[in-house]
């Protein structure tokens, strides 16, 4: 069968909606992926020719001023007849969207084509999107039990949210440590702000570092573009060893190296470090869509997974403290550590690619 799953704009959309592609081609069946026009969506693609991709531009509403509402008309109703043109050559017989507005054009042809719709919502409180998403699909999927409440009753499912197929599978440590220059027996830190790194968070730890340097620790800082020669000075000035760079795309290596992170909250990499088994110290990005990634730290906060610090509330003494309250107590990192992976979901992708098989059955 044919399916299109739109999964664009950010890594949180996009990484799962791949994942759920890859269970599905494994089966046998034909996947369009509608993408976004963003540079990351183009990347993360790359010479994937196991998908035929198209690229939509992903519309969102930025104002509501009658100038911004026309454009928005406007690019909104040409992009839903370029998604209906390429439905009448491909003729799905399922819409998967992976949330945000590059999934709202994609469902609404959908459903125009009278074919079963779904949307997965990654994070434990909804962004605008997928609140109008979820009123126009025939299933919600969702990441966290706690967003059931935010969608009509009776219409979710609980799948958890798919991880990439890359990095399904936990490397031996030692080897993983090597990839970095790093060396066994050390506390590993994994310190990762997203995409585009987390300014807050490389400043604040800047500011930490000289409270650790008397302590046994090694660092894997992702610190985005801007700050990465601004870290590569501070570990040597402190003289702890670190790996530093914008980006990693080997991301299996970096989970597999490390034996806690500091992180942002978005579902995608929650999930993620549940898979690996790793505690963190989430930083949740103070800017995000309805506050969603604080609503998911505090998910992994209340089950004992991680401890939440607001980035206002954030300084070089209070992360300080946090790291030392996990490098000074073994104990304490080994039963969060056992307490992220009881949060890891479970065949996630398999379980959303199920949902959507059934319902063409």
């Amino acid at each position: 069968m044919n399916f299109v799953i739109a999964a664009g704009g950010t890594g949180g959309h996009l990484f799962p909606g791949l994942a759920v592609g890859e269970v599905l081609i494994k089966r046998g069946h034909q996947v369009m992926l509608i993408i976004s026009e963003k540079e990351i969506d183009s990347l993360a693609t790359q010479g994937r020719t196991d998908f035929r991709i198209e690229r939509v531009p992903g519309v969102g509403l930025q104002s509501k001023n009658p100038i911004a509402l026309v454009k928005f008309l406007l690019k909104f109703r040409a992009g839903l007849a370029q998604v209906k043109a390429l439905y009448r050559d491909f003729q799905p017989q399922a819409v998967l969207g992976m949330g945000g507005f590059t999934s709202t054009a994609p469902l609404l042809a959908g459903r125009a084509a009278k074919v079963p719709t779904f949307v997965h919502e990654s994070n434990a409180i909804p962004g605008k999107s997928n609140k109008f998403n979820g009123r126009i699909v025939t299933r919600v999927l969702l990441g966290f039990e706690e967003c059931a409440q935010f969608f009509p009753p009776g219409k979710c499912t609980v799948t958890g949210t798919p991880i990439r197929t890359s990095l399904a599978t936990r490397l031996d440590q030692t080897q993983a440590l090597a990839a970095f220059g790093l060396t066994p027996g050390k506390p590993t830190l994994l310190v990762m702000g997203g995409s585009q790194g987390a300014h807050g968070i490389n400043q604040s730890l800047v500011n930490a570092l000289p409270s650790l340097a008397q302590h046994p620790l090694q660092v894997i800082h992702l610190t985005g573009k801007q700050d990465e020669q601004l870290m590569r000075e501070s570990y040597a000035r402190a003289g702890i060893p670190a790996f530093v760079a914008a980006f990693y795309h080997r991301m299996e290596e970096a989970y597999s190296a490390a034996d806690f992170a500091i992180s942002r909250s978005g579902a995608a990499s929650l999930t993620e470090l549940s898979h690996f088994a790793l505690p963190s110290i989430l930083i949740p990005y103070p800017f995000a869509a309805e506050d969603h990634q604080t609503f998911n730290a505090n998910i992994f906060e209340k089950r004992g997974a991680a401890t939440l610090l607001k980035e206002r509330e954030t300084s070089g003494e209070t992360l300080a403290q946090k790291l030392l309250w996990f490098l000074e107590d073994p104990q304490r990192l080994s039963d969060m550590s056992a307490r992220s992976a009881s949060l890891a979901p479970q065949q996630a992708a398999e379980r959303v690619a199920d949902t959507i098989l059934n319902s063409c059955a």
